[in-house]
């Protein structure tokens, strides 16, 4: 291997150690939760907030934070994210009540929202689009893929030995090497669009839609979907965005051209990846409260059996990026959503008194796989033909995309499983059964995605050759 080609993988571990870290903290605070709560003596109703904040931050800054690395370097783009997420994470582990909190938990999902874009646009600019970048996506994927299932296992081994303040203290030495490897590592790069234009009116229009539209759904299991509430602040969201479009339409910079949208395999990742997102990240969330509040398991328990996931995800990585080189995103992807929703059909079969074997493991593994032969062709499909100034921007529409569905998904099945356990009167049965209900919503989710990569896939080739170039700096 060539000394350019090992400074490439650097690149790849340097910004993809940070991106790490803002999945895990999508999931790492949920077993934390009770803890949390007793500690800083914060209400039933409260408490929510410190997983929300960040939900609606990192959802709702996405866009900005891709175009903002195409337009003002995506370096230095990535390392503003950097220093706001692990000052961030600093402040959440030393808070000593929710306010604080909660507000540097908003923060931290700024700093993820301008990491995630900005780190995945530099990977996809340093290597070239074909068997090279397939690779490179195929161990993002796998990061990504697996950073739920680690979350929790890290959260879980963190909040028994070390306390809660750890989940985030654990962010401030890693993210101060990243920060430190960066500018020797990571070469600078920008969109070369003859101009420096910022579209301001966009930005605040797009980040007020998606971060309100986040708030939206996910408060609606707590009031309801047919208050006059969630009904508004929806109809708001839908409002805001709307303003959005027409200021894009008639700029001469905007923010999102939406000319990209003619790329159909760009056009498809997104469809789909709101699909994934929203099966793959309430199937953990489902779970957890199963294991935790059914099966009694503790916070390091949890985290420990989701090890299985992890691990066999970074495991099928390796293939599936493979197999999308040799045969297209099409198949693997349609095969990977397809998986997922036969193991949420198996999940809706758990009983009141399950155990690890033979009830769950085997789902955990197939889960695996599942999540390795969609989240990854999906990552590299949504870069076919894209030229390399729209880099940050491809990936801030990814991430949302994911992020959103992540929180409908959350919010569908919240809503299934508090009503069908209500009816029951909160029985372990109940509870139960309302779990399999949630989990059945998330079969016919994968399975509309499986659908959606079958149909919008159809032709689809990796392409030979370079990607249009971009400016590089050292």
């Amino acid at each position: 291997m060539s000394t350019s080609e090992r400074n490439k993988w650097f690149v790849l571990a340097v910004v993809g150690a940070a991106f790490f870290m803002t999945i895990l903290d999508v999931a790492i605070v949920n077993v934390a939760i009770p803890s949390i709560q007793k500690d800083l003596d914060i209400a039933e109703a409260t408490v929510q907030w410190v997983v929300t904040a960040y939900a609606i931050t990192f959802g709702g800054f996405l866009l900005l934070g891709g175009r903002m690395a195409d337009l003002l370097g995506r370096r230095r783009i990535f390392v503003v994210g950097l220093v706001l997420f692990t000052l961030a994470s600093l402040a959440c582990g030393l808070a000593t009540n929710a306010s604080v909190l909660i507000t540097a938990r908003a923060v931290q999902g700024v700093g993820a929202a301008i990491i995630s874009p900005a780190a995945l646009s530099i990977v996809t600019t340093t290597f070239t689009e074909g068997a090279e970048r397939n690779k490179a996506l195929g161990v993002w994927g796998a990061l990504g893929g697996s950073g739920a299932a680690v979350g929790v296992l890290l959260g879980g081994v963190l909040t028994k030995y070390l306390g809660w303040e750890w989940i985030f203290f654990v962010n401030v030495p890693v993210g101060a090497l990243v920060f430190a490897l960066t500018r020797p590592v990571v070469p600078e790069s920008r969109a070369d669009l003859g101009h420096r234009r910022f579209d301001a009116g966009g930005a605040v229009s797009v980040t007020g839609g998606l971060a309100l539209l986040v708030y939206a759904i996910s408060k609606a299991p707590d009031v309801g979907w047919a208050t006059g509430r969630t009904i508004g602040l929806l109809l708001a969201s839908v409002a805001i965005l709307a303003v959005f479009v027409a200021l894009e339409l008639r700029s001469s910079a905007p923010l999102v051209p939406f000319g990209v949208f003619r790329i159909r395999t760009l056009t498809g990742a997104n469809v789909v990846g709101l699909l994934l997102g929203a099966s793959l990240y309430a199937n953990f969330f489902i779970l957890t409260l199963y294991v935790q509040q059914i099966l009694g398991w503790s916070a390091l328990k949890t985290g420990v059996t989701f090890l299985a996931t992890a691990g066999t995800t970074v495991i099928w990585a390796g293939v599936a990026q493979g197999l999308v080189t040799k045969i297209g995103p099409r198949t693997v992807m349609t095969t990977g959503l397809a998986v997922m929703a036969l193991a949420m059909l198996g999940y809706t079969r758990v009983p009141v008194d399950g155990h690890y074997w033979p009830d769950l493991l085997p789902i955990y593994l197939i889960v695996a796989l599942a999540i390795a032969f969609a989240f990854i062709p999906v990552t590299i499909a949504g870069f076919i033909g894209v030229p390399g100034h729209q880099a940050g921007l491809v990936s801030g529409l990814l991430n949302t995309t994911q992020q959103i569905g992540g929180a409908i998904g959350v919010a569908v099945t919240s809503t299934i499983f508090i009503s069908q356990a209500k009816s029951g009167g909160f029985t372990k049965a109940a509870q139960t059964s309302g779990y399999h209900w949630a989990f059945a919503a998330l079969v016919a989710i994968a399975a509309v995605g499986a659908v959606a990569a079958f149909v919008f896939f159809r032709g689809a080739r990796m392409p030979e050759g370079e990607t249009e170039a971009v400016t590089v700096s050292v």
